[in-house]
């Protein structure tokens, strides 16, 4: 992934850390998630001893096993010596892995440098979002004008080998590690369709990605059209520069394009939602011991009255749905395309030792629409279904924004 979208900036101090939307930022030189995605500074919510239940006697006898086999391994294993270093970074990852959670992990110092590399900056990779479901390592989307949109990647695309390695059920980074590497080298996918049996294969000569943030134009018969490609640190000014621009023409609608859009960071999600949406609730956060934070708009919106439609697709994960999904529940415009990717869980990054035994990836609250919908695993169902087939992109056709363009003009007459 670029991520997983990419990178995610350096993780803060031991009360603080990096929240990830997409999880799987960091990626392929993505520039992150992550999946994520994606990244964001985040009030790193200290550790209350009040609900540790163990007290140190019970903890000593939880932990007995653990000291014993570590004892038996260092007394009686045929290869010695052996490195405590591995013995306990291979110790963290069972730990985490027990918890049977995709996005949540340990990652080795060279893993958790890809995972923490800076969403703004340049990768280097074939620039493509992807994630890890259930060991499926999925394209989410290739990013704009990437190796991977010009070799022919689409959304959904499950990738079953990297250089003849098959990477099923391997971890994410550890896919992503083989996937990205110096620009001008060549990579080979084999790479599994839906609806095709056989496979696919593509040669793809990676580069030095930049990932655009937000672009705009004006559109015939009077609409404005704004397209996000990532949520970053930069996202919400170079948003409200574009609106200010678009509006001063006095559109007749917007059209907010967020397909292929991976997400990023939370606190960005929420800044460009508060674009659209003058007050009230946004999003929800639901933390594991049942606590909710809820996130309301900000009230400084450039663009809250001017009608609205959101093009999405399977490309749109994770602060794209945040964003689709407050418009779509609050009413503030209608969502056009296809059913979006489905990723409801946030992650935060956590370095080790200031990352010297690399960093933990870990899940930490899931997501709610304003409405209290959980979209994990199904994704926000479009209101006005349309598709885009590849036909109709090799011919530079684009039946979903003429569907969006369509659905302003019947609000207008309504």
């Amino acid at each position: 992934m670029k991520m997983e979208s990419n990178g995610i900036s350096e993780v803060g101090s031991s009360r603080s850390g990096r929240r990830n939307l997409l999880g799987v930022i960091a990626a392929l030189a993505l520039s992150a998630i992550t999946f994520a995605a994606g990244y964001g500074l985040a009030t790193w919510r200290a550790h209350d001893p009040a609900r540790a239940a163990n007290t140190p006697a019970q903890l000593g006898q939880t932990f007995a096993p653990f000291w014993e086999t570590w004892d038996l391994v260092h007394r009686e294993y045929y290869q010695q010596p052996v490195s405590n270093t591995l013995l306990v970074q291979g110790a963290i990852k069972g730990m985490l892995e027990s918890l049977h959670d995709e996005h949540t992990g340990y990652m080795p110092p060279n893993e958790f440098r890809i995972a923490t590399s800076d969403i703004q900056g340049q990768l280097e990779g074939i620039g493509a979002e992807v994630d890890s479901r259930q060991g499926v390592l999925t394209i989410v989307s290739p990013l704009p004008g990437s190796p991977a949109e010009k070799a022919g990647l689409r959304p959904g695309d499950v990738i079953v080998s990297v250089d003849g390695r098959d990477v099923t059920g391997m971890s994410l980074l550890d896919a992503i590690s083989l996937v990205r590497g110096p620009a001008g080298t060549t990579v080979h996918l084999e790479v599994q369709r839906g609806g095709q049996s056989d496979l696919l294969r593509f040669d793809i000569v990676r580069a030095r990605i930049t990932v655009p943030s937000v672009s705009n134009r004006s559109l015939d018969g009077g609409y404005g059209y704004v397209r996000i490609n990532t949520f970053g640190d930069q996202t919400t000014d170079e948003l409200r520069q574009a609106l200010k621009t678009l509006l001063a023409a006095q559109p007749k609608g917007l059209i907010l394009d967020l397909r292929g859009n991976p997400g990023g960071s939370l606190r960005t999600a929420i800044d460009v939602a508060s674009q659209f949406i003058a007050s009230g609730t946004v999003m929800i956060e639901e933390w594991g011991d049942g606590r909710r934070d809820t996130f309301t708009a900000d009230g400084r919106g450039v663009a809250t009255e001017v009608p609205l439609t959101v093009l999405i697709d399977a490309g749109s994960a994770s602060a794209s749905e945040i964003v689709a999904g407050a418009i779509q529940d609050r009413g503030r415009g209608k969502l056009v395309g296809e059913k979006s990717f489905g990723k409801g869980t946030v992650q935060d990054w956590r370095a080790l030792q200031g990352g010297e035994n690399g960093g933990v990836r870990i899940t930490i609250a899931r997501w709610l629409t304003p409405n209290g919908r959980w979209i994990h695993g199904q994704g926000l169902t479009p209101d006005v279904p349309a598709t885009r087939s590849a036909d109709d992109m090799r011919a530079g056709r684009d039946p979903q924004l003429d569907a969006a363009i369509d659905t302003l003009k019947l609000s207008s007459h309504s």
